[in-house]
């Protein structure tokens, strides 16, 4: 198995577990919320599409501007070979503010967002699909707050950040 199946496979798994767990729940439980200021899981879910949905088109958007010979980033590859965990625990405080336009803001019911949460993996696998030749590192798709990432970084986010937001789901303790 090449490097970038591995990587594809490790977000479809991300993806599944996360499901499993929101699937389990009502609509009034998808949408209850432990706190005013906390999200529910309907939110979080809304916000993994958003999220993931700006991450694979800014994947594409770099595979495509390297390919043509103007790369969307250059500098300095701050964090060159390291994986994702490390790159998260070097640059992320303990609790984030989201960018907007990854923040939940349309609401509705949880299976419409995890329906379309579920459906971005399409694209992702015939962006691996394209890769296939590419040199992962060496396409660079900058991270809002984490920085420079390369298209491997990239993938392993994706994986971090959907099991990091089951762990929220799982701990709202609604199942």
């Amino acid at each position: 198995m090449s490097q970038l199946d591995q990587l594809l496979n490790d977000v479809a798994s991300a993806r599944a577990r996360y499901s499993h767990e929101v699937e389990k729940l009502t609509e009034e439980q998808a949408h209850w919320k432990p706190s005013p200021d906390a999200w529910s899981a309907t939110d979080i879910t809304e916000h993994l599409y958003w999220a993931e949905h700006g991450g694979i088109w800014g994947m594409w958007r770099a595979f495509h501007a390297k390919r043509a010979g103007t790369p969307i980033w250059e500098g300095e590859l701050i964090h060159k070979g390291l994986p994702i965990e490390t790159i998260i625990e070097r640059t992320w405080q303990e609790k984030e503010i989201v960018p907007p336009i990854a923040a939940p803001r349309m609401g509705g019911p949880v299976a419409f967002w995890l329906s379309a949460f579920n459906s971005l993996q399409q694209p992702l696998r015939d962006l691996s699909i394209a890769l296939a030749d590419a040199d992962l590192e060496s396409i660079i798709h900058p991270h809002p707050l984490s920085g420079p990432l390369d298209i491997r970084q990239r993938f392993e986010f994706l994986r971090f950040h959907i099991d990091r937001h089951r762990k929220q789901v799982m701990e709202l303790g609604l199942v």
